[in-house]
């Protein structure tokens, strides 16, 4: 299997969708953020100095969704019909689970918007909180859900 984004040369190029046809697209990624139990109490409590944590991550996963093609060179710019954001507090972690759906409809996928919003959801999280917990951890940032287009259907396991 070739890597779409190199020519035949091996130099990065931004491929070319002009020729797929346009449908409906949905891409859901997650991620986690470690936490000491006691970051995570303050977060559920609402008691960080920064204000609401869960609220103010979620919107930054939503605006990073709408900046993907600006951070991702050679993303397409897409128009987004739909971004949600999860965060679920999981004192098992403990943290919080992120989950970011993403939709569209258009001539190709929006897994690297997913991605993103769960990504800098969980730095947000991370950002509004460390002045308390410096040892958080970020990880298990995943596409989980994949559909439309030419390729299908992709599920994770």
């Amino acid at each position: 299997m070739a890597l779409t984004h190199f020519d035949g040369e091996g130099h990065a190029h931004m491929v070319d969708v002009s020729d797929k046809a346009v449908t409906s697209r949905i891409a859901t990624a997650e991620s986690w953020i470690k936490m000491r139990p006691e970051t995570l109490e303050i977060i559920i409590e609402g008691r960080a100095k920064k204000g609401d944590v869960l609220g103010v991550a979620r919107l930054a996963g939503i605006m990073a969704t709408k900046r993907t093609a600006d951070l991702i060179p050679l993303c397409h710019p897409l128009p987004i019909t739909k971004v949600a954001v999860d965060l679920v507090p999981d004192t098992d972690l403990p943290g919080i689970r992120i989950t970011a759906t993403v939709k569209t409809n258009g001539q190709t996928g929006v897994e690297m918007e997913a991605l993103t919003a769960a990504s800098v959801t969980a730095l947000t999280v991370y950002d509004m909180t460390k002045a308390v917990d410096k040892s958080m951890e970020i990880g298990g940032t995943r596409v989980i859900l994949k559909d439309g287009g030419k390729s299908g259907r992709y599920e994770a396991k």
